[in-house]
């Protein structure tokens, strides 16, 4: 797990800067990782272009009763 700044979907407004710190849990798959903002599970990808994930809290929110734990 780290907390790290990151682009929040919840946050993007018109012009505003939308980081925020989350929590990257662990990866999921290709791209793919569990990432909690605000206690909010959630998916999130990284981007090596500008080196920062993109947590997905507005389409990419996992429900409770689909929450697993390795």
């Amino acid at each position: 797990m780290q907390k790290c700044e990151c682009y929040i979907h919840s946050l993007h407004k018109d012009g505003e800067d939308h980081l925020g710190e989350a929590t990257i849990i662990r990866r999921l798959g290709d791209n793919d990782y569990l990432a909690e903002y605000r206690g909010v599970r959630c998916h999130a990808i990284f981007n090596p272009f500008v080196g920062r994930y993109f947590v997905d809290d507005v389409y990419g929110v996992i429900p409770k009763s689909q929450e697993f734990e390795r």
